[in-house]
């Protein structure tokens, strides 16, 4: 009986070995794309087919509220009742159904033969809330795992390392389909820019689909949720978490990152289009340089033996990367756009060093109380989308009173700021808050390889 208890313990705490950690990055592939797609072609799309700036930045709210939202409710349930696996398969049917919804024309405009801004405003809204509900539960299901798959520290920082490098693969796929899309179709008219999106939307589905099926049937249901032994744990409350000054700390940086990364995402088409006046296949190219830069980072990071201080060195070096990225973008000219392709290869950089860095600092805070993590993650995704959506929101309600320099070289406008200072600011933020973390190394294993 001790012989069986301590394989248990060894085997909730060995490394893992390198298909596990391949199975399990495939699972949130659906989620990236499509959510790639929703920050980079969203607020593009609605305004390209009539709606303004603000009613566009409506819909992205609505879609983000119901999100942070949908977190909480998800997260609170799967740290009752656990099957992370069917959280996660539900939430990706729902997000392949509505998504295409959302690219595929105003469904509702259709049916009820409403030309209405403000009707065309309220169904998208709905359709996008839909949507984000599906994604929430699909990302808290895929990132509480993490915790529930191993207790090794190091093995941590590889599914978190190797599910930002298929985020990349992702995005990569999304940025190919887009360049080929906006190469055949000319998008000139009205026609035209929704069978862009149309199809950009359908066939991102379908790469995403294929992923989480292959994760689904590949990948086991998370054993460590019932206790080493056997034991079911007992459910942690909210109050544990709140007492902690770590889940701060961490919920903080969570935050600053996912507005740099998402805020970025959703202004750089404006950026190199409207403001360097680059050719129309820059809004694929530059993005998917990016997204390259960061895909090699993330493959890096999972050969790093990993402890508390380094988490923390990387993290913050990823910061410094945006604060230099972000004065290039507010500076840069449009005589100069070429500069562009060179800066996003920092930003790429210093998105994968900030995002493994503080997805693995959340595995930190959850050490092994795994039957808080959904709620650690939920609560910790619904701030960032909460935060995420009134940014974009407040942005773009400025965006058309906003002055069009467009006859100058250097147009200070809000697509130039939002894609510059606010996320140079939030990573300057992040490292003062790093400055002050105190992370624990919770087990030797720590140091070991990190793909066995």
């Amino acid at each position: 009986m001790m012989r069986t208890l301590v394989e248990e313990d060894d085997l909730s705490t060995k490394a893992l070995g390198r298909w596990p950690v391949f199975y399990y990055g495939m699972g949130h592939m659906l989620n990236d794309i499509t959510a790639s797609c929703w920050f980079t072609y969203l607020l593009l799309f609605l305004t390209e087919i009539g709606l303004s700036p603000r009613n566009a930045a409506a819909v992205m709210l609505s879609g983000q509220v119901a999100d942070g939202f949908a977190t909480i409710f998800a997260g609170e349930l799967m740290d009752r009742f656990g099957h992370f696996k069917i959280w996660h398969g539900a939430g990706s049917l729902l997000v392949a159904v509505s998504f295409s919804s959302v690219f595929g024309g105003c469904l509702p405009c259709k049916i009820f033969a409403s030309s209405s801004c403000t009707f065309e405003t309220v169904s998208y809204s709905v359709i996008a809330a839909i949507f984000n509900v599906g994604w929430a539960a699909t990302q808290v299901s895929h990132m509480s795992m993490v915790s529930c798959i191993t207790l090794n520290s190091t093995s941590r920082v590889a599914l978190a390392s190797c599910r930002n490098a298929f985020t990349m693969v992702a995005n990569l796929s999304l940025y190919a389909v887009a360049f080929v899309v906006f190469s055949v179709i000319n998008g000139k008219t009205y026609t035209d820019v929704q069978n862009q999106y149309r199809w950009i939307a359908y066939l991102s589905i379908c790469i995403g689909c294929c992923f989480v099926g292959i994760f689904l049937l590949s990948t086991k249901e998370p054993r460590l949720k019932v206790g080493i032994h056997g034991e079911i744990r007992a459910r942690i409350s909210w109050a544990y978490w709140f007492k902690r000054v770590l889940y701060y700390q961490v919920a903080l940086n969570y935050v600053l990152t996912r507005l740099v990364v998402n805020v970025s995402q959703a202004y750089l088409a404006f950026y190199v289009i409207n403001d360097l006046q680059m050719a129309q296949s820059a809004k694929a190219l530059v993005p998917a340089i990016i997204y390259i830069c960061s895909f090699v980072v993330s493959i890096l990071l999972q050969e790093i033996a990993w402890t508390s201080r380094r988490l923390k060195a990387y993290y913050t070096a990823g910061c410094i990367l945006w604060i230099f990225c972000g004065g290039v973008i507010l500076l840069l000219e449009r005589n100069i756009s070429y500069v562009m392709y060179i800066a996003s290869v920092f930003i790429g950089i210093a998105n994968a060093l900030m995002m493994v860095t503080v997805v693995s600092m959340q595995n930190f805070l959850i050490g092994e109380d795994l039957n808080g993590c959904a709620f650690v993650c939920g609560s910790l995704s619904f701030l960032d989308k909460i935060s995420c959506g009134i940014a974009l929101y407040v942005l773009q309600s400025y965006q058309n009173t906003s002055p069009q320099l467009y006859g100058t070289l250097f147009p200070l406008s809000v697509t130039r700021f939002g894609l510059g200072l606010v996320p140079a600011f939030c990573a300057l933020v992040g490292v003062i808050v790093t400055c002050t973390m105190d992370l624990h190394n919770s087990s030797k294993s720590l140091m070991t390889p990190l793909l066995a």
